[in-house]
């Protein structure tokens, strides 16, 4: 024989439903309310500072006929390069090859048909050394040497300030600073004020020089190329978002 629920039973499991439903929705409901507002701000900041170190990429390129005949003159060149860095008072482990290369040289050679060929003419050999300057004083003078003394490459020169990180340390104060003033105009405009740092994501760029000069000499010219190392700005981006206490 069936049995049917009574009203009461239906009435009390509809109730427990019912409450269930509401347990579960309130915790929603309040993470909810609970979101704080935020604020986020982005600052700036950047130093200058006179580099104290540069980078110097030199070499030698030489042709032969055979390929043995340019790496030949190419080592003897180059061995004379190296002794004349040395002699400049750069230290070894200044000194480091940055690049070595063997390759033919092809020129259009027309037959008697009428038809045009690739053939080989001869071989290349290129050979680069990077030098490590650390007294500026000695830079255009060691330029002007190595090219009297068989370099035919100075394919560039860079400059770098040797306590960077230290110096972009101050351009990361400067950077908060920065975020943390323009957040208090905002938020003394807006009537509110400034809770716990929430986050901070910080962008740093490469060092970008303000200006230098090179000249450039010829290699029988008696004058050292003059060389100004110019500044180097070194410069912070910072992202900060704050909770606002309202």
């Amino acid at each position: 024989m069936k049995t049917h629920p009574r009203p009461s039973d239906i009435l009390r499991a509809l109730g427990l439903a019912i409450a269930a439903a509401v347990m579960l929705a309130t915790p929603l409901a309040a993470q909810e309310k609970e979101q704080p507002a935020t604020i986020s701000i982005s600052g700036e900041g950047s130093v200058s500072a006179a580099p104290d170190v540069a980078m110097v990429t030199s070499g030698v390129v030489t042709d032969g006929k055979t390929a043995a005949e340019a790496l030949a003159g190419n080592s003897e060149a180059m061995s004379e390069v190296v002794k004349t860095i040395k002699a400049a008072g750069i230290e070894a482990r200044d000194i480091q090859t940055s690049g070595f290369s063997v390759s033919p040289r092809y020129e259009r050679i027309k037959k008697t048909n009428g038809n045009e060929t690739l053939e080989i003419v001869g071989y290349r050999v290129t050979n680069g050394v990077s030098i490590r300057v650390r007294d500026l004083e000695k830079l255009g003078g060691l330029l002007d040497a190595v090219v009297k003394d068989g370099a035919n490459q100075v394919n560039g020169i860079s400059f770098i300030v040797s306590d960077g990180d230290k110096r972009r340390d101050e351009a990361r104060q400067e950077a908060m600073a920065d975020a943390i003033r323009k957040a208090k105009i905002y938020t003394e405009a807006a009537g509110v004020k400034l809770g716990k740092v929430l986050s901070i994501n910080e962008n740093s760029y490469p060092v970008r020089p303000k200006g230098f000069a090179l000249a450039r000499a010829e290699a029988v010219s008696d004058a050292a190329p003059p060389v100004e190392a110019g500044e180097s700005e070194l410069s912070v981006q910072v992202n900060v978002t704050w909770e606002l206490d309202q």
